[in-house]
């Protein structure tokens, strides 16, 4: 079955991980061996022979650059521009895989039948340009808001204003605090210009008070539920109605520590606490019964967003292992329409929506 995965760091993995992502899993699982330098090292899951081996043909793919002020201990770069910079260096290698005839940008609904069309042929899906529409993951790079109508220009269309800690625009998991005025100045802005409004990691404060002032098109990339797992960085049954009443989709993530409770870094691993992809099974449930239908979740994997195998579901080898989330599906209960709605009928309904 075709699959829309709506938040994947491609970019991530190539320009920081140093991964070439021509090559298979096994490839770079094997040419990391012994790298000791990153958690999720020789534990990748994705390349892009695996995500056209799991039928991945269309992704929402991020750019992501934290700026992080001098009493922050978090990582990331000491001024924004530095942060713009980097996801330049994102963006410049996304470009060249258009022009390696890896990928194609999707960034108008024109572009988007066509690519739905290209895809759904009879050619060999081992050679066809993967889609992309490109996301920005925390918006501290925007040093400016001319910087974000650049951004527009070369294909952003959607941004989630914060990510861990506290940003520029808004504060994100594990921190505290409202969206201020720069917040309402970028939001604004974004509904000017007709971009997606990711509410991944946005805290709660400012979660509600993104509520308040945006009235644009809002989805949640890769967001579980905090009635099964109690952590800030998922989100409450509240939360997810308003969501809900917005017409948003929330893709669900396949981060184990989001998917299992009282998990603990660096002890717990999938296979001891049983995180599978069951649990997912379980989230989607759980957000369609508080939708009352299955028009409000999709897939948002985050697989190899900054972990590798010894934080991802462990019925999962590769990316391509989503294909085995359709017949979990329909075990539990759900049709064939509900399940081509859940891996990719409700993600480009909303994409046709906000770009008509």
């Amino acid at each position: 079955m075709f699959i829309l995965d709506a938040h994947l760091d491609l970019s991530m993995n190539a320009i920081d991980w140093n991964r070439d992502l021509r090559w298979t899993v096994d490839e770079i699982r094997e040419f990391e061996k012994g790298m000791t330098d990153l958690p999720g090292r020789s534990q990748n899951t994705v390349s892009l022979d695996a995500m056209r081996k799991g039928n991945i043909g269309l992704c929402v793919a991020t750019q992501i650059a934290r700026y992080v002020k001098k009493d922050n201990p978090l990582p990331g770069w000491n001024s924004p521009e530095q942060a713009w910079a980097h996801t330049q260096a994102q963006l410049a290698w996304y470009q060249e895989m258009m022009r390696q005839g890896e990928m194609r940008q999707i960034s108008n609904s024109n572009e988007l039948e066509n690519h739905l069309k290209y895809w759904s042929s009879n050619d060999d899906n081992r050679k066809k340009a993967i889609g992309f529409i490109l996301s920005l993951e925390g918006a501290d790079s925007i040093v400016t808001l001319n910087h974000l109508h650049k951004a527009y220009e070369y294909g952003l269309r959607a941004v989630g204003p914060a990510h861990y800690g506290p940003g520029t625009y808004a504060f994100g998991t594990d921190s505290i605090g409202g969206i201020g005025e720069k917040g309402k100045a970028l939001l604004r802005e974004m509904e000017k210009l007709n971009i997606i409004l990711d509410a991944t990691h946005l805290c709660d404060q400012s979660f509600w008070e993104a509520m308040d002032v945006f009235n644009g098109a809002v989805w949640a990339s890769h967001n579980n539920c905090r009635e099964l797992v109690n952590h800030n960085r998922q989100f409450n049954n509240e939360q997810l109605k308003e969501l809900i009443n917005r017409k948003a989709v929330i893709g669900v993530v396949m981060d184990t520590w989001m998917m299992v409770p009282n998990w603990v870094r660096g002890k717990t691993t999938p296979q001891s606490a049983d995180a599978c992809l069951r649990q997912i099974i379980d989230n989607i449930d759980h957000i369609c019964q508080l939708a009352g239908n299955t028009n409000h979740v999709g897939i948002g994997s985050d697989l190899d967003g900054g972990f590798g195998k010894e934080q991802t579901p462990h019925d999962i080898d590769t990316i391509a292992d989503l294909q085995k989330i359709p017949q979990m599906l329909y075990n539990r209960g759900y049709s064939e329409k509900d399940i081509e709605g859940i891996m990719h009928g409700n993600f480009l309904r909303f994409i046709r929506d906000v770009w008509s």
